[in-house]
């Protein structure tokens, strides 16, 4: 088959590798344009349009695929059919239709579950117990199509959303090649149930602030969550701190953000229903250390985090 694949993030590099280690033809990739990042602010190329480039294939970035002459450039591709990965746009009807086969995208959630941008994330902080990768034919909604596959893992007490994400990568990838050896032949999808999906709306910095008035519990999956971005932080002696790695544990109570207990196990922090402990963090202009190097030298206890 003519294959073009539509990706953007690091999330879609394993599926793009795996297309292009196929039997089948690569024919182009569709990115999203050339953004700023970082303190420069300079355009920067997607993983996808990196990984393209020194694979050779083709690449695309239109800004709309609704265009006449966006559409014109992919059908010259003559795809029989096209992967979707975490790629940001919604893809016209006319679109959906071009391909042979039509388009297959990789979802990182047991849909209908988490449908939307930010489907790990949102995973962990509602406190889920397993989420996955679902594979399925894509239609004119937002992630409403056929499902053709589904495949879950676990999320463990302990799992952040960066682990997930690279864990829920190779699986999705895994189980695309094993579906492209049956596309041609045929394949059918179980219709989502509607009833069942919540929108995993896109993250924003603002609520990577911690509430200390929330409970231990809570507050422990907004930190797993946010890694590695946009990472839980609160404001210590008006300065930030980012958190990195915390649990719920026993301990003393208190004034929700304050903390009752150092040592070199972890930081206890008060909140509004348990203990915080934080065991690994950072400091105001300092790289992330673990709770051993936080309490050398310093006294904690009954510090306030805002």
């Amino acid at each position: 088959m003519n294959i073009v694949f539509a990706g953007t993030p690091e999330f879609a590099l394993p599926c793009l590798d795996a297309i292009a280690a196929s039997s089948h033809r690569l024919t182009g990739v569709l990115t999203q344009p050339d953004r700023p990042a970082g303190r420069g602010r300079k355009l920067a190329a997607s993983p996808i349009k990196q990984r393209a480039l020194e694979l050779g294939v083709p690449v695309q970035q239109p800004l709309s695929l609704k265009k006449e002459a966006a559409f014109d450039e992919l059908a010259a591709l003559e795809p029989d059919l096209m992967v979707v990965v975490a790629y940001g746009l919604l893809l016209p009807k006319k679109v959906l239709a071009l391909p042979r086969y039509g388009c297959i995208n990789v979802h990182a959630s047991l849909l209908p579950r988490w449908r939307g941008a930010a489907p790990i994330a949102r995973a962990i902080l509602a406190g889920d117990s397993e989420t996955g990768v679902t594979l399925m034919q894509m239609n004119a909604g937002l992630d409403t199509g056929p499902m053709l596959v589904r495949r879950a893992v676990p999320i463990d007490s302990d799992t952040t959303a960066g682990e997930l994400h690279d864990r829920l990568a190779a699986l999705g990838a895994t189980e695309l090649t094993e579906l492209l050896g049956r596309v041609e032949q045929g394949v059918s999808g179980e219709t989502q149930d509607d009833a069942q999906a919540c929108y995993a709306r896109r993250l924003d910095k603002g609520e990577a602030a911690i509430d200390w008035r929330a409970g231990a519990d809570e507050i422990a999956r907004a930190v797993r969550a946010f890694v590695p971005w946009p990472v839980a932080h609160a404001q210590l002696n008006g300065q930030p701190v980012r958190f990195w790695r915390a649990a719920p544990a026993a301990g003393a109570s208190g004034e929700p953000g304050t903390v009752v207990a150092a040592s070199p196990k972890g930081i206890d922090i008060a909140t509004g229903a348990g203990t915080l402990r934080v065991m690994e963090l950072q400091l105001p202009g300092k790289k992330r250390m673990d709770a051993a190097a936080a309490v050398n030298g310093r006294d904690w206890v009954g510090q306030r985090f805002e």
